[in-house]
């Protein structure tokens, strides 16, 4: 499995349309191929804080949504509106078993 996190900032008034962009292409990403689980998360205790967690079957399918039309028109949204360098931290993970 392939994990990406990424966390960045809008001002307060641009993390309403960041969201909504990533609302506006969340069921495109979670359709590709490879792809296991796309959230996007407003922190709570900072109004300028967003967190994208990824889960991907392997590299290969991570970078397919790198090249992805959706990853294109999130980049051209959301980019401008960040108020600093955004971290994505990125990993190679094996699933030891899932609890319900």
């Amino acid at each position: 499995m392939f994990i990406a996190i990424l966390d960045f900032r809008t001002a307060a008034t641009d993390r309403p349309a960041a969201l909504a962009q990533f609302d506006a292409e969340g069921d495109r990403v979670r359709a590709m191929p490879g792809n296991v689980a796309f959230r996007v998360y407003a922190a709570r205790e900072d109004d300028t804080a967003i967190a994208v967690v990824h889960e991907w079957d392997d590299e290969a399918a991570f970078a397919g949504y790198l090249r992805s039309d959706s990853f294109a028109r999130s980049s051209a949204t959301i980019r401008p509106m960040m108020t600093d360098a955004p971290q994505s931290r990125r990993f190679r993970a094996d699933l030891l078993e899932t609890v319900a």
